[in-house]
Order: C-alpha cells, then structure tokens, then sequence
C-alpha cells in the first residue's frame, strides 16, 4: 500500500479536512446563508431568479400521506430523477430512463416497480438520505440529456462539472462521468471517473476512479486524452457568478451540459469536498494563497475568469505561491 507523509503532502498544495473546513468554510461561508444551497428547491429557485437554467421541476412530496399521490405524478413522464432537496454526497437519487407499462428502469438497465419507487420516495421523506437524518422533501426533475460531446466519455448517465470556487475567481475544475459501477450517477464514493480539467483551456489533464488513475473509461474504454469541454469560458462564467448569487466566499458549483438547453446549474455546495485534488494531480493551498493574496476582487465575473485562466493554467508554474507553515497528519484524510 503506497503511503504519503504530511511533508509531501504540502510540498503538493494539497489542503486537507481540518483546512477545509476552518481555513475555507468557516471562514468565507456565513452559516445563515447555509440554506441557500444545502435545500436544493431553494437553490433552484435562487438560480432562476438570476436567470440561470436549471432542470425543470416535475413535482415535489412533503410528507409521508403524498406519497400515494406519485403513481397520477409520474403518469405523464416516462423519464425523470427523484431526489432528495437535503442530501448531499449523491445519496438518494434515483434516475430513471425509461418506462414500459408499470415497470421503470434505471439507466444500468435494473427494473423498479411503482412499489419500489413509493419505498424509495418514503425513505426520503422519513430522512434516510438528509443531511442529519432530519425529515426531508423529495423533489422531482426532468431528466437531462447527454450533450454528444460527451458520447462514449460517461457510461448510463450524464457527466457533470465540479468548479471550485473561491471568492467569485474558479480555482479548480473536474468532470465527474458516470459508469456502471456508480449505477449511472456521476459521484466519486460510487465509482465514477473524476477528471481533472486544466482550468486554462477546458482540457483533460488526469483522471482517477477510487483513487487510483485511469487512461481510459472502464465500461466504454474511450481514452481520455482528446476529451476537452465545450463552451469553457460560458461554463466558468456560469460557475463564478454563483459568488454573487449566494454570498458565499468558497463554493463547489455542479454544472451539466443538457444536449438542449446548454448548460444548468444542478447543485451547490457550502462544503465541497477534496477528492477533486487527486483528479487533478494538483493541490488546491497554491491557489487559495493566489486569491487570498488579492487586494482586490473584481466585480466582474467575466474578468474574475480571466485571472484565473491565467494564473491556474497548467502551463503556469503553482511553485511561486506561497505554502502554509503548518499542516496536521490528519490532512491525509481528503475525502
């Protein structure tokens, strides 16, 4: 088993749990905007009011006596995502892509029945999948569309983007691409691919599944070395105005590219988590010292862009920012 020391560890930038959590979210994310992104309806909502597309929503269940209401819900759609509006960490999201009779299938091709599904939706409501294990509300979406950019890139669902951003300027960015080990969803913990993207050009720099590097996609076999992200300079202008729309200093923005209507905003994040560190073979301290060593934040998130295809480029040099003095042995926890 291939271990790492704590010096290595800052001699990489890599920024661990304890910094993340005091050196990051508490320090840049007031608690009273918490809110705004860890209830998904709020976010949805926040988002359309500042115009920004997000998948359409279907329906919503409150409490455990709507349930019998699902069966007249879902009778017009034959595909759709059930969630819950306070999970996190992609627990509770069931996709389904498509319909015969009473029988809904997932995308790996595993049949539900409307039964199942009820099961499904009441363990939601009763807060099986919620952050604290509180009651929660199940949300309804439609399903997105894969963009043919990504064809043979995600296996059984649609890739997303992960941009971290901090103080309105993204700093680091991954595409996460489903396969059928994370049963068509598009999260690390279950076995998706998590690709670095070089935030200069919008390229593929790395790519990792539980951990360990990839080449290729391990259900298509594609390889990742021609893989570049359309509409880059949109997506991350798109990702660095969520600094305005939330209020909040250090963010993950969850982004889609929907074959027709571009791209969507599908969640946000107050504590995003590491992983995104080891897509990119790179440490996030170098460039959170970057932004932190700004007098100035610029009010354009166009701009903000600019900075930070310049400086976060791979082709820059991240050795010239600044290194912490200290670091804790349980920095190696990243997850």
């Amino acid at each position: 088993m291939f271990l790492i020391s704590p010096k290595q560890l800052r001699e990489f930038g890599i920024i661990g749990m304890n910094q993340r959590n005091f050196g990051l979210v508490a320090r840049y994310n007031p608690r009273r905007l918490y809110p705004l992104v860890d209830d998904k309806l709020k976010t949805k909502f926040l988002a359309q009011k500042a115009g920004i597309t997000v998948p359409k929503l279907l329906g919503t269940l409150l409490y455990q006596h709507d349930v019998r209401k699902l069966e007249k819900l879902l009778t017009s759609y034959d595909e759709f995502v059930i969630k819950p509006v306070k999970g996190s960490g992609g627990k509770g999201i069931l996709v389904i892509s498509r319909r015969e009779h009473n029988c809904y299938f997932k995308p790996s091709g595993d049949m539900l029945s409307l039964i199942e599904i009820k099961r499904h939706v009441s363990n939601i409501i009763s807060g099986l999948h919620s952050l604290g294990g509180k009651p929660d509300t199940v949300m309804i979406e439609s399903l997105i569309k894969l963009d043919p950019v990504f064809s043979g890139y995600s296996y059984e669902g649609v890739p997303d983007l992960r941009v971290i951003v901090l103080k309105g300027y993204p700093i680091m960015a991954m595409l996460r691409l489903a396969t059928h080990a994370s049963d068509g969803r598009a999260n690390l913990h279950q076995g998706a691919v998590g690709v670095g993207i070089d935030i200069g050009t919008g390229n593929a720099l790395h790519a990792v599944q539980f951990g360990k590097p990839v080449h290729r996609h391990p259900d298509t076999r594609k390889a990742f070395t021609e893989l570049s992200i359309p509409h880059w300079d949109k997506l991350l202008t798109l990702a660095a105005a969520c600094y305005e729309m939330t209020g909040l200093g250090y963010l993950g923005v969850d982004i889609v590219l929907d074959r027709d209507q571009g791209p969507m905003i599908i969640e946000l994040n107050a504590r995003p988590g590491l992983s995104i560190q080891i897509a990119n073979n790179a440490g996030l301290l170098p460039r959170i010292k970057t932004i932190e060593a700004l007098q100035y934040i610029d009010p354009n998130p166009e701009s903000r862009v600019d900075f930070s295809k310049k400086y976060f480029c791979a082709r820059s040099s991240p050795q010239s920012a600044p290194r912490t003095k200290h670091a804790r042995s349980n920095d190696l926890a990243l997850l």
